[in-house]
């Protein structure tokens, strides 16, 4: 029933889905030693002939700054997504279907960047981009600048299978919702303490920059100056489902202080978001360079002309093109034979994995094994 992957280089082994943490796992120095034990491993990874892959963001996510209480209620929310998907998954359901039912429990969490709990832009507004992408067909669908849809996943697939187009944005998006019957919501909705909060902190730092018009790297995106923390708290899923068929979603609420109407990598089909016969990706991290570099096409183009494994793909593209581009972030994909890969290059990623067998994993930390 399973069957493991292709040797790696100990240099493209590190961060990928090898490290999944065992369910059971909440407490911090559990996590510690689980994580290296399946580091120390290698490439015993097991190949399910379906299953489901999420991501609830990357950065540098430090175990200082993550209390035992939050980091319980994280993997508790990853577990639940998971288990959402499989149940899909588990009675025949589509790629497709199970990807939104995991990217809705997400974006329900106020835990994620991403529907509930969105971030706030310059303007103390709330604006949620997402995207889905079926690989079978590569129909895509793909929304920008939400302020009142609840689940920008659904819409998202509404402009796919509904519509002739495949990104809309603004009011015109959610126009067309209404249209659609898709829940909106008021704002008041997206509003959470800590979100809020963390642009104060923001716009407090932005007043201390040195000069106007410069970008100190205290300002990076997703950096929060009380925490030391740096996140993209972007969600998505991919899921290969028991017909063979693949599917990728991503879901964001964008950077924190955000302006201008700036739109990330999330909705945007090949850098954040993209879904063929052969490969699903959806990545999470600093969104320009995911764009400049259209990383999740990148990684499936590797996979279908060069004809490279998966893993090596995917961390070829995070680990070495993005890190010399100077790009942070990483990627959850998987491949129509069922091999998964999770690589990322920063210090932690909000991640899991379920196959037939049902039993979810979860993972949060990059330990020092990881960097030899």
């Amino acid at each position: 029933m399973f069957a493991s992957l292709p040797s790696l280089p100990r240099s493209l082994v590190a961060g990928t889905a090898l490290f999944l943490l065992p369910v059971g796992c909440t407490s911090t120095q559990g996590a510690q030693v689980d994580d290296a034990r399946l580091t120390q491993e290698g490439s015993a990874a097991r190949k399910p002939r379906w299953g489901l892959v999420i991501h609830g963001g990357a950065g540098v996510i430090s175990r200082e700054n993550l209390s035992p209480e939050r980091e319980a209620e994280v993997r508790a929310a990853l577990q639940q997504a998971l288990a959402a998907g499989h149940g899909v998954l588990a009675q025949g359901g589509t790629s497709l279907d199970a990807v939104s039912a995991a990217i809705r429990v997400l974006e329900d969490s106020p835990h994620f960047n991403a529907g509930k709990g969105a971030v706030f832009n310059h303007d103390g507004v709330n604006e949620l981009d997402a995207a889905i992408m079926d690989g079978r067909t590569r129909s895509a669908g793909a929304v920008a600048g939400l302020r009142h849809v609840k689940n920008p996943i659904d819409l998202a697939r509404r402009v796919m299978e509904q519509s002739p187009h495949v990104m809309m944005m603004g009011e015109g998006a959610e126009a067309f919702a209404k249209a659609q019957g898709v829940e909106l919501v008021d704002p008041k909705y997206f509003y959470t303490e800590e979100r809020w909060q963390g642009l104060q902190r923001a716009l407090e730092k932005e007043r201390a920059t040195p000069a106007p018009g410069t970008t100190p790297s205290t300002l990076r995106p997703g950096y929060d100056p009380v925490t030391g923390d740096h996140k993209f708290g972007t969600v998505g899923a991919v899921a290969l489902d028991q017909a063979g068929n693949l599917a990728a979603g991503t879901s964001t609420g964008g950077m924190t202080n955000k302006r201008y109407g700036r739109v990330g990598d999330s909705p945007i089909i090949g850098a954040g978001t993209y879904a063929d016969p052969r490969c699903a990706v959806s990545a999470t991290g600093h969104g320009e360079f995911f764009i400049r570099y259209t990383v999740a096409r990148d990684i499936c183009a590797r996979v279908e002309y060069q004809e490279l494994p998966l893993p090596e793909a995917a961390n070829l593209v995070v680990n070495d093109v993005l890190v010399k581009a100077g790009g942070e972030g990483g990627v959850i994909a998987m491949d129509r034979d069922g091999n998964v890969a999770m690589p990322f290059n920063s210090s932690g990623m909000y991640r899991g994995y379920v196959g037939e067998d049902g039993q979810p994993h979860v993972a949060i930390f990059k330990e020092p094994e990881d960097a030899k």
